[in-house]
């Protein structure tokens, strides 16, 4: 089975450029992913959005109950924007009653019941109730075709370019596809933005009237991992699958697996995936020694120097084994020229493991270099050509410096 290897960054876009660094699969610092015995399946860092492993990650493929992770998300978007409440009553029509579902996932919804949108969230995520996803779509949008519709908008805003729905509850429909990516993408989102709704994916069983059902995620009682998400999906068509999500400390990872062949081993391949990459990966944040960062000489400006500051580099995710190996390479811009502004870019560092670029952090100016009085500017244009001179030859002390860090470089006019 072909695996991606390498650390991919799919999203990460900082300060000026985007960068998706590459570890070569041949490097002695780095250990093969599992073997993941499934139709696709991919592992994402949720702090930086990277992607740590995978395979066939864009292979489109029916979703079955893990439509119902953006259904869910829809409806959380909706309670935050005001649009509905989780206290809203929701009267059950004939299309999300739950004989409408036989032999499938269902909340027992009947006819004329007036329901909470809270409880029929949880009829949703804990049950996996295909009737409630029905009744949620009614209520946001006033009939399905409406609410699919949402759907796809949210698709399309999340960059989930595989995914099609075209119903809440993901029962097997032709031109209905996902894919592992997709999911990923869009589990990240659902953390980031309604936290409240995703932490219902953690509770292990919901009981509506007299009827009590357990979350069928088997994850959420693995005592070797705390997972708090997410769900499951079967259909003949897409097999068994699992989005799960887990935390260590501050990382959490999400792990998408499609169309395994049981129960079972969508539960055993997610373990084996989340466990790998918290042993082996881990988020960090570039830290850039002070000494590194030293004032720069701004010729015909008032002041003649720019003190610097570091905007900000975010995390990245990187292989445990080769974190110590971060290496920063500075760069200024040539030709500066006031008047600069306060918060100004001024150069970039870009940070390399094994020669593969990670990130770019911006270098921007404390305060603001007005243009120097004529005077000034005068000696500058008599000082500066030879200041040249001795920097293209190495011989002032600045540029000995600077030499000697074997770190700067110099970075054309933007």
């Amino acid at each position: 089975m072909l695996k991606t290897l390498n650390l991919y960054v799919y999203r990460l876009i900082f300060a000026s450029c985007l960068v998706i660094p590459s570890f070569y699969s041949h490097s002695a610092y780095l250990l093969d992913p599992p073997d993941i015995d499934a139709k696709a399946w991919v592992l994402m860092s949720y702090n930086t959005g990277q992607i740590i492993a995978g395979d066939n990650l864009h292979k489109p493929l029916a979703p079955a109950s893990l439509t119902k992770i953006m259904t869910t998300f829809v409806v959380g978007e909706e309670i935050k924007a005001g649009n509905i409440q989780l206290s809203d009553m929701v009267t059950i029509s004939e299309n999300a009653w739950g004989k409408k579902f036989p032999g499938s996932s269902k909340m027992f919804l009947n006819v004329g019941d007036s329901v909470s949108v809270e409880d029929l969230l949880r009829g949703v995520i804990v049950s996996s109730g295909n009737d409630a996803t029905v009744a949620l779509a009614e209520h946001v949008a006033g009939h399905q075709s409406a609410f699919i519709k949402m759907m796809n908008q949210y698709a399309e805003r999340y960059g989930m370019k595989d995914s099609y729905f075209s119903n809440p509850h993901g029962l097997d429909a032709d031109d209905q596809t996902t894919s592992a990516y997709d999911m990923a993408l869009l589990t990240r989102a659902f953390i980031q933005e309604v936290p409240d709704i995703y932490d219902m994916h953690k509770e292990k069983s919901f009981t509506f009237g007299d009827i009590k059902q357990g979350n069928r995620n088997a994850l959420l009682w693995d005592e070797t991992l705390h997972v708090d998400g997410v769900k499951t999906g079967y259909t003949k068509q897409a097999g068994y699958s699992l989005v799960s999500s887990a935390k260590n400390g501050e990382q959490r990872l999400i792990a998408v697996v499609l169309g395994t062949k049981s129960a079972k081993a969508r539960r055993l391949e997610s373990k084996q995936l989340l466990s790998w990459g918290f042993r082996f990966y881990e988020d960090i944040t570039p830290q850039l020694d002070d000494k590194l960062l030293e004032p720069i000489r701004i010729w015909h400006g008032e002041p003649a120097s720019a003190e610097l500051t570091l905007g900000d580099a975010g995390m990245i995710t990187v292989p445990s084994r080769l974190k110590n190996k971060l290496k920063p390479i500075i760069t200024y811009r040539e030709n500066l020229a006031p008047p600069l502004e306060k918060g100004q870019q001024v150069g970039k560092i870009d940070w390399y493991i094994n020669e593969q670029l990670l990130v770019s952090q911006p270098i921007l100016t404390q305060g603001e270099i007005l243009k120097a009085p004529w005077y000034n500017s005068a000696i500058d244009s008599v000082l500066q050509p030879i200041y040249t001179w001795l920097n293209k030859y190495g011989l002032t002390k600045q540029r000995e410096q600077l030499q000697a860090r074997d770190i700067v470089q110099p970075m054309s006019q933007q």
